[in-house]
Parts: structure tokens; C-alpha cells; sequence
């Protein structure tokens, strides 16, 4: 590769860190964030929502295993884009839900 091609950063140029802006953010208080926002007609059809009873939802750990499928579904499910083995988990659960009816 060229040399002349070839971009280095350097540590005090590099602020691609997590959260991160290539813009700075204005310094506003809540109450003024609170006025934006009740003024901003996107948010009309919002109602205030309550967090304080909110809870975290943990979903259930997966467990790796070997399958042996069909070639067929396995080239509809690839064929639908990345995230097939996600569609495959949800098809199975949803034939266990209505199983378990």
C-alpha cells in the first residue's frame, strides 16, 4: 500500500470512544428540555411516562447446541437476511406456546 494513501491518527485525534459526537451538544437544564420536548409537535401523541416502577427484564441466557435441520429451511431462514438463527428460535417458540395452550 502507498504511504501516501495511508491515514494515521493519532491518540489525541481519535475520539471515536463510546459516546462520542462529531458535534457538541448544547448545555441545556431539564426544565428547558422539558419545554423543547412539550413543544415539539413529534412528541404530542406521547403521554409522560412513569419509570419509577420500572424493572429490568434480563432475557434468558441461550444455550449453543447442533441441530440438524432440513436444507431446504435452512436456505429459506438464511435467505431472509443475518439474524436467521434468531427467526429460527422464534418459529420454535411460537409452536411451544401454542402447545403448551
Amino acid at each position: 500500500m502507498s504511504e501516501k494513501r495511508t491515514t494515521r491518527i493519532s491518540a489525541k485525534r481519535d475520539d471515536r470512544d463510546v459516546g462520542a459526537r462529531s458535534f457538541p451538544l448544547p448545555e441545556k437544564s431539564d426544565a428547558e428540555i422539558d419545554v423543547a420536548i412539550a413543544s415539539d409537535p413529534d412528541w404530542a401523541e406521547f403521554e409522560p411516562i412513569d419509570w419509577s416502577k420500572a424493572e429490568v427484564v434480563v432475557p434468558p441466557k441461550k444455550q449453543a447446541i447442533s441441530i440438524r435441520l432440513d436444507q431446504d429451511l435452512i436456505d429459506f431462514f438464511k435467505k431472509e437476511g443475518p439474524g436467521y438463527q434468531r427467526r429460527i428460535n422464534a418459529v420454535l417458540r411460537g409452536y411451544v406456546r401454542e402447545r403448551r395452550r
